[in-house]
């Protein structure tokens, strides 16, 4: 694992022709991989100039995804992007947004993290005021903290993660998040690695300034609603005292609402458990538990046939939750 000096990008690497000017655009989640576009030469607007973040591949290799915070309006709309099979990046201090597409762009084309933060670089007049961190396809890592970010500033990358922040209250932010996501349960979903990480940068003491905001985003193959598409988790905390006990309340309901019970969670529905749970619903203005059960958005809860409930919707109707 190699750390970011925070005015030097992780890896120095040979440059890299690229054929993107032979591309068109490719649509993806929130934009596009922008295949042939160039950078804009004028500065751009001062965005998410005092943030952390933690861009991260799963370690069975089939999510990618970011988790930032800052004390900055709706981080979420500016720093993190992701396309499944491709990569994630977070662009911040002053973020340059046309960062997101043309990083993707590079990694769809074969590019290393290394290679597509180079390419970002090379062509970048503000490079100095950046802070960039990109994770490709196969768990390649780069860091990026230009000379004028405001301290503390700085990086770490390693298999799978680029761990990235400025205005911080100190190095600490940093190197407790990379201990927390080594410290995590590879198995676990990543959005619970990511935003664990995002927790103990948080418990260091975070954005120096204070808290606003926080996003999480964590891309996977055909994991979106009913396999319509690609997000796994897309939460976003845009403006809270707490944005982050906000956004683990927020991570546990989309947990709650949009992933089918295991086997471990699912009780038994006997007559005696059927029948108080019919009595539940008429009490609550509903003809029969499977309305009541339509209405709250809790089908990947409760079996289709009322054979099984799950623990977290039995508590609810019982006033346990």
């Amino acid at each position: 694992m190699g750390r970011a000096h925070p005015s030097h990008v992780c890896s120095q690497v040979a440059k890299v022709t690229s054929s993107a000017a032979e591309k068109e655009p490719r649509r993806v989640w929130r934009g596009i991989v922008e295949h042939g576009r160039s950078l804009p030469t004028a500065r751009m607007d001062s965005v998410a100039r005092m943030t952390f973040s933690i861009v991260a591949r799963s370690a069975d290799t089939e999510s990618w995804g970011v988790a930032v915070a800052s004390k900055f309006l709706a981080v979420g709309a500016v720093v993190p992007a992701a396309v499944a099979q491709v990569g994630a990046i977070a662009t911040q201090a002053d973020a340059n947004v046309a960062y997101k597409g043309l990083a993707l762009a590079h990694l769809d084309e074969g590019a290393t993290a290394s290679v597509a933060l180079q390419r970002l670089l090379e062509e970048d007049e503000g490079r100095d005021d950046r802070q960039v961190g990109i994770v490709d396809v196969d768990g390649g890592a780069a860091s990026h903290t230009g000379h004028a970010c405001i301290e503390w500033a700085g990086g770490v990358t390693g298999e799978g993660y680029a761990i990235q922040g400025n205005c911080l209250a100190g190095s600490a932010v940093v190197e407790d998040m990379e201990l927390a996501w080594l410290a995590s349960d590879p198995e676990s979903p990543l959005a619970e690695r990511l935003l664990a990480a995002l927790a103990a940068g948080d418990a260091a003491g975070g954005d120096k300034r204070g808290r606003q905001s926080a996003a999480l985003l964590v891309v996977r193959d055909e994991a979106g609603y009913a396999g319509g598409d690609d997000i796994d988790t897309d939460l976003r905390v845009d403006d809270h005292v707490a944005p982050i006990e906000e956004l683990t309340r927020l991570l546990d309901l989309n947990v709650l609402y949009l992933t089918a019970s295991t086997p471990d969670e699912q009780v038994a529905v006997t007559p005696e458990l059927e029948a108080e749970l019919e009595a539940f619903a008429q009490t609550h203005g509903h003809p029969d538990f499977h309305t009541w059960v339509g209405t709250e958005n809790y089908e990947m809860r409760v079996s289709p046939q009322l054979e099984w409930i799950d623990q977290r919707v039995l508590a609810i109707v019982r006033g346990e939750r």
